[in-house]
């Protein structure tokens, strides 16, 4: 703005000074002050919000602190400032253009070779930002086109490099997360001795030839098929083992039924053997109620049955 108003008024004093009479007197002090104002309007450096200022001296080259953000002053003259973005940002290489949320263009797809050399193209999006207190070297190494020298080739590098260490099959099934890994591992250590800070890497898209990723998928639900096969026999043989185990229990469980009444068989033989009485006590209990007995305590044990005597008596 100060440059604007100084070239305002520096060329209304070269107008003045075009005029005759009084007013070209006053062509020379306006055609000063203009040329002033622009001068040290060129003193006057605003460092947006994100951003950050490197300094160029024409004398000693790069300062090697950066410019924070708000108002700064330089020398005119001796010192330019060059700003760079510190915000988070991203870049896109895939098949077409960029979605339109990313801030870059999209770049042709990757195309790399798996383990067993197949083509697998890959779509990747990288975000990344650059270290502030290093941008001063990242703008005497790189420059503001760091982007295109030094991160695209990086990526489209690392990606290659870690597709092939993986067999096709498991990009698209179980090592995706594991490409990604290395590929943020990798990228992460090249691009920060570049004084660029990876955040993160994110795979949208990996694709193989159709006839391979049907021969795939054939083979993945062969290998599935086979795996039900194995649970259902494992389910069989453990079904097998609970019934031996019931089995076997059952075995014993009827062996000591058959010991128990062994053992009991013999204490009451041996119980009968010592008391005699017992027999006999027996006998009346399954005897009564159909035969009407006593047992006349005697001398001599005997029985008397009282139905005979009953029937005798009509006799007489």
């Amino acid at each position: 703005m100060f440059l604007l108003l100084g070239i305002v008024v520096a060329v209304l004093g070269i107008v003045l000074l075009a005029q005759p009479g009084g007013r070209r007197a006053l062509g020379a002090p306006l055609l000063l002050v203009g040329l002033a104002i622009a001068t040290i309007s060129q003193s006057f450096v605003v460092v947006p919000a994100g951003h950050v200022g490197v300094v160029f001296n024409v004398f000693g080259g790069v300062q090697p602190a950066p410019l924070g953000e708000g108002f700064r002053i330089v020398i005119p003259g001796i010192q330019s400032v060059v700003l760079y973005d510190a915000r988070l940002k991203e870049v896109t290489l895939a098949k077409g253009p960029a979605p339109s949320n990313t801030s870059t263009p999209g770049e042709d797809a990757i195309t790399a070779r798996s383990k067993e050399g197949l083509d697998i193209g890959v779509d990747v999006t990288v975000q990344y930002r650059i270290k502030r207190e290093e941008a001063p070297q990242l703008h005497r190494n790189l420059g503001p086109n760091y982007l295109e020298t030094l991160i695209v080739p990086q990526i489209r590098s690392k990606v290659r490099d870690a597709v092939g260490l993986f067999n096709a099959a498991e990009l698209i099934s179980t090592q995706r997360t594991q490409l990604e890994a290395a590929v943020t591992r990798e990228l992460r250590e090249d691009l920060g001795a570049q004084h660029i800070e990876l955040i993160s890497v994110l795979l949208r898209r990996i694709d193989i030839p159709p006839s391979v990723a049907k021969v795939i998928e054939e083979k993945q639900t062969a290998e599935q098929q086979v795996q039900v096969e194995i649970n259902r026999r494992q389910q069989a043989e453990i079904a097998a083992q609970r019934a031996v185990v019931q089995a076997k229990g059952e075995r014993d469980a009827a062996i000591l039924r058959a010991e128990g009444e062994a053992q009991a068989i013999r204490l009451r033989g041996e119980a009968l053997r010592q008391s005699p009485q017992v027999i006999q006590l027996t006998v009346a209990e399954k005897l009564a109620p159909n035969i009407q007995t006593i047992l006349v305590p005697t001398t001599g044990n005997f029985l008397l049955d009282l139905r005979s005597l009953q029937q005798a008596q009509p006799a007489r």
